[in-house]
């Protein structure tokens, strides 16, 4: 399964940007999606993420209350809708398929997107 992230960009800070994630099966409502970042010079880590069912859903504390995840099973896509963005949410951003919204671990999520680089300006 070769996950398609879309929608970075240039943002400035305390402003918005929308990341989509396009997964392409029929199989694509049985697995959980999950977001992660990875900045300049640092690991890979952990956004956010939603389970199949689209109600349970589990973010990182640093993005809580600004990002939003969710997703269409009928249209196959998880957005991520990044509110208030601060300069360290510079990264690049890529989206991932699982078996389980709780693993938070990049090992745990098997499918991969290619990324999308999104920038926060001051």
């Amino acid at each position: 399964v070769q996950l398609q992230a879309s929608g970075g960009g240039l943002g400035q800070a305390g402003g918005s940007l929308r990341l989509s994630c396009l997964v392409p099966g029929r199989t694509f409502s049985s697995y959980a999606v999950g977001w992660f970042r990875q900045g300049p010079g640092k690991e890979r880590e952990f956004v956010a993420s939603i389970k199949w069912d689209s109600i349970n859903t589990r973010y990182a504390d640093s993005v809580k209350g600004r990002f939003t995840i969710s997703r269409d099973n009928a249209k196959n896509t998880v957005n991520l809708q990044m509110n208030s963005l601060k300069p360290e949410d510079t990264a690049v951003y890529y989206c991932a398929a699982s078996s389980n919204f709780a693993y938070t671990s990049p090992a745990r999520y098997k499918w991969w997107g290619q990324g999308t680089l999104v920038t926060v300006s001051t």
